[in-house]
């Protein structure tokens, strides 16, 4: 019992609780006996992780209300105080920028090794962040293909480990059930909408893409629109938006994947999802739009050119980006249009997107994390 290491993990959104659950799992393969506590969601749970703290308290778009503010405040405090109480061997922080790395100077004061897991986006905005992170973190561990330069060259010590999703996504050329199901057999086009996985995207995406949609049924014959909810969205929150309208549309839980790889085409919300469509080939137009004072604040702060992380990677517009005012049912239907009537254009992102998933490195991510982890506990 005396050598059994201890790591505290943390994780403050649904992608980092998938990626921060599988990376449990890898290091458990290799060391069933270390012993996680921290906060996270239902993937870190499952893999043996005791929980503080739930992730969706935690998760906000935007800037956060008081009351969300006490919560995160509250959080911190006991997390930190964890750090002295339980002493961990390890601490592992999965993206969550402003929270974690208050956590990792908290952690280098004790002299607890610090792992970082999932960039923040300092390539993006908060460029100076990365003098904080050259202070306070270990070993940064990078998902995406451009950020391990970026820290080599500000002498923060990196790992490029190859992007989890390569693992979590079965990319088949074949013809799926939900294509056979919802196609019927070739007669009808699927076209997906994807608003996001926060209510705050479903409020403000999903009557637009309806919207939308009622527009491309003038334009398409034999057009049927499959909806795939995330795993933090009920049928209960859609439901309202879809009564009383005559669309031929399935809204369809648990099959994200599955309804990227049938459709011929996606309306996307702007996020992790937009790589999702780049490893499975599925063209696609991606929609922005937040509260007005965010988008002000970001728009003085964002020093990119692409909203879109597939754009982002390619570095260049492979996917049409529709932000803020421009996320109208008119202008979303008309860069639909553009790519559904267009073959060639269609070869073209197609092939872009190809590029963009061999960018993301090979599968294995998990496993990769999982022994620099161990090494920085001594057990690599």
């Amino acid at each position: 019992m005396a050598n059994k290491k201890r790591v505290l993990i943390i994780a403050g959104e649904a992608s980092g609780d998938l990626y921060g659950g599988n990376l449990v799992k890898a290091i458990r393969t290799v060391d069933p006996s270390i012993y996680f506590v921290g906060m996270g969601g239902s993937h870190m749970r499952e893999a043996g992780v005791r929980l503080l703290r739930h992730a969706e308290e935690m998760a906000v778009v935007g800037l956060p209300g008081g009351k969300r503010l006490f919560t995160i405040f509250e959080a911190f405090r006991e997390l930190k105080a964890s750090l002295v109480h339980w002493r961990p061997d390890l601490i592992i922080l999965i993206d969550y920028p402003e929270f974690n790395l208050m956590m990792a100077g908290r952690a280098k004061r004790h002299g607890i090794p610090v792992m970082y897991y999932v960039s923040p986006q300092i390539w993006a905005w908060r460029s100076k962040r990365i003098d904080t992170i050259r202070r306070r973190v270990d070993r940064m561990v990078v998902i995406l293909p451009f950020e391990k330069k970026l820290y080599q060259e500000a002498g923060v010590k990196v790992s490029f480990v190859g992007h989890p999703l390569l693992d979590l996504i079965e990319v088949n050329n074949g013809e799926g059930s939900i294509c056979r199901q919802y196609s019927k057999n070739g007669l009808y086009k699927l076209i997906g909408l994807l608003p996001g996985s926060r209510s705050s995207e479903i409020s403000k995406l999903l009557p637009v893409m309806l919207d939308t949609a009622a527009i491309l049924v003038d334009m398409i014959p034999n057009i049927h629109f499959l909806v795939p909810l995330a795993p933090t969205i009920s049928t209960d929150q859609v439901n309202p938006y879809l009564n009383g309208r005559n669309l031929p549309l399935t809204v369809v839980k648990n099959s994200t994947h599955e309804v990227i790889r049938a459709c011929e085409m996606i309306v996307a919300a702007s996020g992790t999802v937009t790589l999702e469509a780049a490893i499975l080939g599925t063209p696609l137009v991606v929609v922005y739009k937040v509260n007005p004072l965010t988008y002000w604040f970001g728009k003085r702060l964002v020093k990119v050119n692409h909203v879109a992380l597939v754009n982002i990677i390619a570095g260049e517009t492979v996917a049409p980006e529709l932000i803020q005012h421009q996320v109208t049912p008119e202008l979303i239907a008309r860069e639909s249009m553009k790519i559904f009537n267009d073959d060639e254009r269609k070869v073209w992102i197609k092939g872009r997107l190809r590029d963009v998933r061999r960018e993301l490195g090979t599968p294995g991510a998990s496993e990769k994390a999982a022994a620099i982890a161990l090494e920085l506990m001594g057990r690599g």
